[in-house]
């Protein structure tokens, strides 16, 4: 069911046109900030794999992947959820070097996602790998990169201010590291959402690390698949929303499984039989490299920075009836 509201108060500041213009410059600087700050390459990436592989992800374990029969081959293909695996396979194939990554357009399509000013069937991000130094396999490191990411998106909103100043440069590259357990002994009484929400208020800039293992409560901050990564070196970076009110997370990362994280995480969450499948017998037995990355949304970011109060302002998807009346009664235009 929708969960799509507008504030009472909220205006776009940039035409239809104006908007597009301004997701190809968010995507065009970023990029480039992205590729120089983290030593990336540009490749090719599929749109669908083979989900014999293992190479598919698989976000919390319940979402239903789209499939097709393909009639030459008679086989069954998966639409991606995600590149999570894929990358670090790629990056292992192409001969990258320790310090040394990659970068693809990821399309993925998610037919089990909410509707909400966040949330689309329709996914598009900034996926990224690199290999990881020599011996910086550590929470240092993992912080290093995420303000590297922070400071190459306050880069480009500074440009989009100089093109269209009506949109304020006004997110802080100062990011506050906080722990999903250091949330919860902050606000016991509160939900996960809550927490992110009065964290941000006062640190509107952060980033939440160490989701996906259970807290002292027994409950899971938010889910994350077992075999891609380490729950003790992960993070989602969130900036403060002017415009809806809220914590908002526009990337999510960390320091991938190596064979111990596999073995623990894969035993904890219920699903060693993973390890039957060519990815995941390639990290146990140490034939992949070690290394960090994620995905950043770009319709996320390009909502972000052009103050939208939806998703749907930013890209093409298709909506419920609901979704199309809220909008439609506040004056926000749908592409």
């Amino acid at each position: 069911m929708s969960k799509t509201w507008i504030p009472a108060d909220y205006k776009p500041l940039l035409s239809l046109g104006e908007t597009q213009k301004a997701i190809a410059l968010v995507k065009s600087v970023f990029t480039a900030n992205l590729e120089s700050a983290l030593n990336l390459t540009r490749v090719s990436a599929p749109l669908f794999v083979d989900p014999s592989t293992g190479l598919n992800d698989d976000l919390n374990g319940v979402e239903r992947p789209v499939a097709f029969d393909i009639l030459e081959t008679g086989e069954q293909a998966q639409i991606v959820h995600s590149l999570a695996k894929w990358k670090r396979w790629a990056l292992g194939r192409y001969g990258f070097k320790p310090g040394e990554g990659l970068w693809t357009d990821m399309n993925a399509v998610r037919r089990d996602e909410e509707m909400d000013n966040l949330h689309s069937i329709y996914v598009d991000q900034w996926d990224w790998e690199a290999i990881l130094p020599k011996g910086r396999r550590d929470v240092e490191y993992f912080q290093e990169i995420v303000r590297k990411i922070v400071n190459a998106i306050c880069d480009t909103e500074k440009k989009l201010h100089e093109k269209f100043p009506q949109l304020p440069a006004s997110l802080s590259p100062e990011v506050s590291f906080v722990t999903t357990q250091q949330l919860e002994d902050l606000y016991p009484d509160k939900t996960p959402k809550e927490r992110e929400n009065l964290y941000l208020k006062d640190h509107p800039t952060a980033c939440v690390m160490q989701i996906g293992g259970k807290l002292a409560s027994g409950i899971k901050h938010d889910g994350r698949a077992p075999d891609y990564d380490d729950w003790s070196l992960n993070g989602d970076i969130l900036f403060w929303n002017d415009v809806l009110g809220c914590a908002f997370e526009v990337s999510s990362m960390g320091i991938r499984v190596d064979a111990d994280a596999m073995e623990r995480q894969l035993a904890e969450a219920g699903c060693t039989e993973r390890k039957a499948f060519p990815f995941h017998q390639m990290v146990l037995s140490g034939e992949l490299p070690l290394t960090i990355g994620g995905g950043i949304g770009q319709s996320r970011l390009s909502m972000l920075l052009l103050k939208k109060a939806h998703i749907g302002e930013v890209q093409v998807s298709l909506w419920d009836p609901k979704t199309k009346a809220v909008c439609q009664t506040a004056g926000v235009a749908l592409l």
